[in-house]
């Protein structure tokens, strides 16, 4: 039987070299955190949404404590789980004053008969199952201040950024993907979303199929970039099927990438696990974070061709 895997991502765009070491700092601890969750026999979604968490509490990445500021310059995020057994999914959009969208969107797949819930009404019901609601100042970061200012100086905002021409820029997203022993998938998803967005904007993170997908029947994707083109092209989905015809992980998010470059010109990357332990990290961007935990050896990377390993 296949080794449990647990896998996760920091978003796939140019980050700056001020947040590199954070940044791989941050994707291995919630890698070693979703792992601990297995090896305490939870299951594959708790161990996604574990490693998320960690990801949306540290301020180097675009989800929880450190997104990225609406044009209006507040936090509206978005998350996603999904686990493959039955295609149970939750999801909010739009959601303000939580530090932690990915435990909301868990409430949402398990106490209600809905898959999403955005805005007004999110918030709602995280208040009514005691999710704290926090002063939405303490998940602003200066440098998140500063990327909107720069954004609304230049007229300018990421839409834009994501080409050839000029390589993306802006915070993005973060994930986690599980494969379990016992062949159970999840994914999750969680995000900020970029800078200077419209007020009530959902890009594709919280969309199933979009910016994630788990299929006990196929394994499980992640995906991070520029939201309305991985939407179009329903990349998570997409990468999904590709492994579902046999095509490795790496192949598959190749594929993907390659399809939605060639069809609406747009960029990201995506972390996948296949039912066999198979791996793969692939992103059409300068840099993204990720690590990934198999067996005794933590494995993790953020530049092209970049994989280091540690013991745990």
């Amino acid at each position: 039987m296949p080794e449990s895997v647990v896998l996760v991502h920091g978003g796939a765009w140019a980050i700056p070299e001020h947040l590199w070491d954070a940044s791989v700092a941050g994707v291995k601890a919630a890698a070693r955190r979703g792992h601990q969750v297995l090896a305490e026999g939870g299951s594959a979604v708790d161990a996604a949404e574990a490693a998320v968490v960690s990801l949306e509490d540290c301020p180097a990445f675009d989800a929880g404590k450190g997104s990225v500021l609406t044009y209006d310059g507040e936090v509206e995020m978005d998350a996603i789980i999904m686990q493959g057994a039955g295609l149970s999914v939750g999801a909010v959009g739009a959601i303000r004053n939580v530090p932690n969208p990915v435990r909301v969107a868990r409430l949402v797949m398990d106490k209600t008969p809905h898959v999403m819930l955005v805005g007004e009404g999110a918030n709602k019901f995280a208040s009514a199952f005691g999710i704290e609601q926090v002063d939405p100042d303490t998940l602003i970061t200066p440098y998140a201040r500063k990327e909107l200012e720069y954004y609304k100086t230049f007229k300018k905002t990421v839409y834009s950024l994501f080409n050839k021409t000029e390589p993306p820029s802006g915070h993005d997203t973060v994930g986690c993907v599980v494969v379990s022993a016992s062949g159970a998938t999840a994914a999750a998803t969680s995000t900020g979303g970029i800078t200077a967005k419209m007020p009530g904007r959902c890009g594709d993170t919280p969309v199933v199929g979009a910016g994630a997908y788990a299929d006990d029947q196929a394994g499980a994707v992640s995906t991070t970039g520029h939201g309305e083109s991985i939407m179009k092209v329903c990349l998570a989905r997409h990468i999904t099927s590709l492994m579902s015809t046999g095509q490795t992980p790496e192949a598959a998010i190749k594929g993907g990438l390659e399809y939605m470059e060639s069809r609406v010109k747009g960029f990201g990357g995506a972390i996948a696990v296949s039912l066999d332990g198979g791996v793969a990290a692939v992103f059409s961007t300068p840099r993204m974070p990720w690590a990934y935990v198999q067996g005794d050896t933590l494995h993790f990377g953020m530049h092209p061709g970049q994989h280091c390993t540690e013991d745990l």
